[in-house]
């Protein structure tokens, strides 16, 4: 039944191997939009792979697709052993991947800074989503790495926030977000495929894609919408 697909999809257990490789899938995403990405969990069911709206690029033209490395924090005064946490953190990385904060609401701290940055990348990172606080914006957008986050601030982490652990299942707003599944953003937004479903779910945005230029030919071509509509096409 598709309705158990989409239960397994969304909590299914340990990350599955794909058929292509997660190199040519994060490639492959980031040449589609997080709309035709949308349109198709939509078909399926799932109508809450968005992230919230707050969360945004920190320069508009950046885009980026990779496999969650989940993490999870919240605020805590502790400073006992907390930079070793972070450093075996960094070094758990894999290739590939895109750094997913879940901050428990946390609207005070930076997750994410311009040493974290370089060392993340080091390990084969394409790039971090933090439902939090980035700061060194400017060192992090010279370094032309991609990040989305809720706001900026100079605050630290330390002895304000600290990891509760990572590579464990998360939460960001209405979303449930897994290790291995699939992180994508552009100017539009955060939305997270489940790893189950992201090649099927890839393949039918690229068709979306494909077809979208015949539509919008039919458009420029003076084609009355009521027609587009009856040839297939949409709005």
């Amino acid at each position: 039944m598709e309705l158990d697909k989409v239960k397994e999809a969304r909590y299914g257990g340990e990350p599955t191997g794909l058929p292509i490789s997660d190199e040519e899938l994060c490639r492959r995403y980031e040449g589609v939009f997080t709309a035709a990405v949308n349109d198709v969990l939509r078909e399926k069911g799932l109508l809450y792979q968005t992230l919230p709206g707050s969360i945004q690029s920190l320069r508009e033209d950046m885009k980026v697709a990779g496999i969650c490395f989940t993490i999870k924090g919240s605020k805590n005064l502790e400073l006992t052993d907390e930079m070793m946490q972070r450093a075996r953190m960094l070094e758990a990385i894999p290739p590939f991947s895109v750094c997913v904060w879940d901050t428990s609401g946390d609207d005070e701290s930076a997750q994410w800074g311009e040493i974290m940055t370089l060392a993340a990348r080091k390990r084969g990172c394409r790039g971090a989503v933090v439902d939090g606080g980035v700061r060194d914006t400017n060192r992090i957008l010279n370094e032309n790495f991609p990040v989305f986050c809720k706001y900026r601030t100079s605050n630290g982490m330390l002895g304000r926030f600290r990891m509760i652990g990572y590579q464990i299942p998360i939460s960001i707003g209405n979303t449930l977000i897994r290790p291995g599944d699939v992180i994508f953003g552009d100017i539009d937004g955060v939305i997270v495929i489940p790893r189950q479903m992201a090649v099927e779910v890839l393949e039918q945005a690229e068709f979306i894609r494909d077809n979208e230029t015949q539509i919008k030919q039919m458009v420029m071509d003076g084609t009355a919408p009521t027609q587009v509509v009856e040839n297939g096409g949409y709005f």
